[in-house]
């Protein structure tokens, strides 16, 4: 199935070159695939794995492994962030 996956700041890297630019690649997962299991799949160190949600839908760490994808779902991630 095919998910819109989003990575932002600096897990733009982690997306192929042709898609930074945007910060949005389509993705074929299998079905019934987690959250957790795509971003185990893609590499990302957990550390920067901060927030996640799936269309707009916060999922805390906690329940990532648990939430299944559907398709056409929007997986956007983002690092910590700090600012001042």
């Amino acid at each position: 199935m095919e998910i819109t996956l989003k990575l932002f700041a600096s897990l733009s890297d982690y997306l192929p070159a042709t898609a930074r630019r945007t910060n949005t690649l389509a993705l074929d997962v299998a079905d019934g695939c987690s959250v957790a299991s795509v971003i185990d799949s893609l590499a990302l160190p957990p550390r920067l794995v901060h927030l996640v949600l799936v269309n707009g839908e916060f999922i805390p760490p906690q329940l990532r492994a648990e939430r299944c994808l559907a398709p056409g779902d929007a997986l956007a991630i983002w690092p910590p962030i700090a600012g001042g």
